[in-house]
């Protein structure tokens, strides 16, 4: 569905929190793509890794989630998504960028960008806007799909993308939360079989990118952990990263006019 810039602001600006009397909380935007986005009642139980993300934050930074299905840098820019965040973010908030999997569509020039130019390009924009504004950009790579091969070894699977975002990383001075590398590890430790509990995997499908509430757990968990080590974040901003966070706690809105629009 093509959507107008208009139909996109009011879409995404569900997302800027206040705190009670209007003092605002440092936020942390998040651009990105389905692995990390808000999932609806008919879409359950898949679950992206940004619904899971508060949970792991102090209540002094809160989780501003614009990440949407099927986007890539380069779309997520030309559908305005990047121009609404920066018409929001303030000094002292984070924007964090993930994005790779729908960059590499090769067929699709809407979508498409060439890891080691476009992306890099599409990138910087979301670093030169954070910073305008006073907030910090932070880069991760992409999550890892769950990819084996017959030795049951566990498969990258983004190309150059990862490598091109780490040197834009150094190259810029970004904090860099390196996902790709710590899923990929984690879906070899866990294995061919029990990663399936992980990924999207049911009765009526077998989904080996997107995640069911324990892989969002554990995705979030990384992201968690990653900005700690990075120090984007203080250690009393980052809460129960040793503790089990219960999949009760997901849950998934019911869809409404503008989260359709998204």
């Amino acid at each position: 569905m093509s959507l107008s810039r208009r139909q996109v602001t009011l879409a995404a600006l569900v997302a800027a929190p206040l705190r009670p009397g209007g003092r605002r909380s440092r936020t942390l935007y998040i651009a990105g793509d389905s692995t990390a986005a808000q999932k609806y009642s008919a879409e359950a139980p898949e679950t992206g890794w940004g619904m899971v993300l508060p949970f792991f934050l102090g209540k002094g930074v809160k989780v501003a989630n614009h990440a949407v299905n099927g986007r890539s840098s380069k779309s997520f820019v030309d559908e305005g998504r990047l121009d609404v965040i920066l018409a929001a973010i303030r000094p002292g908030d984070f924007l964090l960028v993930q994005f790779a999997h729908n960059d590499e569509k090769v067929a699709d020039p809407t979508r498409y960008t060439e890891p080691w130019t476009t992306y890099q390009d599409y990138l910087r924009l979301y670093v030169d806007g954070a910073r305008g504004r006073g907030a910090r950009p932070v880069l991760a790579t992409p999550v890892e799909r769950r990819r084996f091969d017959v030795d049951g070894n566990s498969l990258p699977t983004h190309g150059d993308y990862p490598a091109a975002m780490r040197a834009l990383a150094q190259q810029e001075r970004v904090a860099l939360l390196d996902i790709e590398a710590l899923s990929l590890a984690l879906w070899q430790r866990l294995g061919v079989e029990e990663t399936k509990v992980y990924f999207n995997w049911t009765d009526t499908e077998q989904d080996n990118t997107h995640f069911n509430p324990p892989g969002a757990i554990a995705v979030a968990r990384l992201v968690a952990r990653e900005l700690l080590r990075t120090r984007v974040l203080a250690p009393r901003a980052v809460v129960r990263l040793h503790d089990e966070i219960p999949p009760s706690w997901i849950t998934w809105p019911e869809a409404t006019d503008a989260s359709v629009l998204r």
